[in-house]
C-alpha cells in the first residue's frame, strides 16, 4: 500500500468505527482461504461487513471514535466484523468460532462500551432485531385472532343448530 491507499483505508475504517452499531475484533490466524470465504459469505448474508485490518492503521482509524476503547485489541492477525444491528456481527463471529477454533474472538465495541470476549458472546446469544420484530408482531396479532375466533364461535354454533333443525324437519 502506498501512502494515499493507507490514507483512504484509514478514512474508510474511521467511517466504519463511527457509524457501526457494533464492531467485533478477532484473530484469524490459521484460517485457510475456503474458511475465510465461508466466513465472509456468512457475514454478508447477515447484513454485516468484515475487513482484515492492519493493526497500526486500525488504531489510527479508531482515534476520535467510540471504538477508540478497543485499540489495544489490534495486535496480531486481526479481522473486524461490523454491523448496524448490534447482534448480527457478533452472532456470525461467535457461531463460526464454535465450529472453527482458529477464529478467536477478542472483544469489540458497542457504542462507547468496550466488550470483552464474554460480552460479545452475550450479545450473540440475544435474538436479532428482525426476530424481535417478528415476536412483537406475533404478540400483537394473537389477541386479535382470538377475539375474531370468539366472535365467530356463537354464529357458527347458531348455524349448526339451525342446520340440525332443518335436517330434522326434512327427515320428518
Amino acid at each position: 500500500m502506498d501512502r494515499t491507499e493507507k490514507s483512504d483505508f484509514v478514512q474508510q475504517l474511521n467511517a466504519v468505527f463511527s457509524s457501526a452499531g457494533v464492531v467485533v475484533v478477532a484473530h484469524y490466524s490459521g484460517l485457510n482461504v475456503a474458511d475465510m470465504t465461508s466466513l465472509r459469505a456468512r457475514i454478508r448474508d447477515a447484513g454485516a461487513g468484515a475487513k482484515v485490518v492492519k493493526n497500526r492503521l486500525a488504531k489510527l482509524a479508531a482515534r476520535g471514535t467510540d471504538a477508540e476503547t478497543i485499540a489495544e485489541l489490534f495486535a496480531g492477525p486481526t479481522m473486524i466484523a461490523y454491523s448496524d444491528d448490534p447482534v448480527a456481527a457478533p452472532k456470525v463471529f461467535v457461531d463460526f468460532a464454535k465450529a472453527n477454533e482458529k477464529l478467536v474472538v477478542l472483544g469489540g465495541a458497542m457504542g462507547k462500551n468496550a466488550l470483552d470476549a464474554d460480552g460479545v458472546k452475550a450479545l450473540a446469544s440475544l435474538p436479532s432485531l428482525d426476530e424481535l420484530r417478528a415476536r412483537l408482531v406475533g404478540m400483537i396479532s394473537t389477541p386479535a385472532t382470538r377475539v375474531a375466533q370468539v366472535l365467530q364461535a356463537p354464529a357458527g354454533q347458531l348455524a349448526r343448530v339451525l342446520g340440525a333443525y332443518a335436517a330434522k324437519g326434512e327427515a320428518a
